[in-house]
């Protein structure tokens, strides 16, 4: 079956073209050109990807990234006008995959859609250990992470960059290991989203996240799992 892709976006000529492009490289596209239609159409077809334009009327797309992660780990490509760094940092911190600003090309935003569905399946290790620290425990093998007795929602590249890191606790793993492994080399990823995403982490994972005793940073080395 052929990944299903809900482009939400309020340019009726764009989604058209949204969909000609997703089609002819083999994925099965929905529309939607409304934040209210999108949400509709994502509870309705359940898509594996979610493309989703920032500047929309009535609800915006901050508003339906937001209630999207209530709710689901889905991979959401943002679309914006906007290329300042704090627009970027805030659909980061809102749980956003990847961020595509306008005009990109097609080629890109398809190349962009597989990676980031690449990324997301790629498989947890049958046999792989439970870490606990603390009250944090964990668990490689089912993807989940427990703090407190209570599920910590992560979005899926906070998951993959804390599961690098658990994999091997203890050892420091450089910026560029973490880029390549959990970004995978994808376009327009830099160093910087490894240390956004680590403070993330840190944000859900840490008693005080200025002072870290679960994911620490080894100044001029990298980062490990206590």
């Amino acid at each position: 079956m052929p990944d299903r892709i809900l482009a939400i976006d309020d340019d009726e000529t764009l989604l058209g073209l949204l969909s000609q492009h997703l089609a002819k490289a083999g994925f099965e596209p929905v529309t939607a050109s409304t934040g209210v239609a999108g949400l509709q159409a994502f509870y309705e077809h359940r898509p594996d990807l979610v493309i989703l334009d920032v500047m929309m009327p009535r609800m915006d797309g901050w508003t339906v990234c937001h209630r999207l992660r209530e709710v689901s780990n889905v991979p959401i490509l943002m679309l914006t006008a906007k290329g300042e760094e704090r627009d970027r940092l805030r659909g980061f911190r809102a749980g956003v995959d990847d961020y595509l600003v306008k005009p990109f090309s097609f080629a890109e935003l398809v190349a962009r859609v597989g990676a980031i569905l690449a990324r997301a399946r790629r498989p947890a290790q049958p046999h792989a250990p439970t870490v606990v620290r603390g009250d944090v425990t964990i668990d490689l093998a089912e993807r989940r992470v427990i703090r407190g007795g209570e599920l910590v929602h992560l979005t899926p590249t906070e998951w993959r960059l804390l599961a690098a890191l658990a994999e091997r606790p203890g050892h420091v793993l450089s910026p560029e290991m973490l880029l390549e492994r959990v970004w995978g080399g994808s376009y327009g990823v830099d160093i910087e989203n490894v240390k956004r995403y680590i403070h993330y982490l840190r944000q859900k994972l840490e008693t005080d996240p200025e002072q870290p005793r679960l994911i620490l940073t080894e100044r001029g080395f990298g980062y490990s799992l206590a």
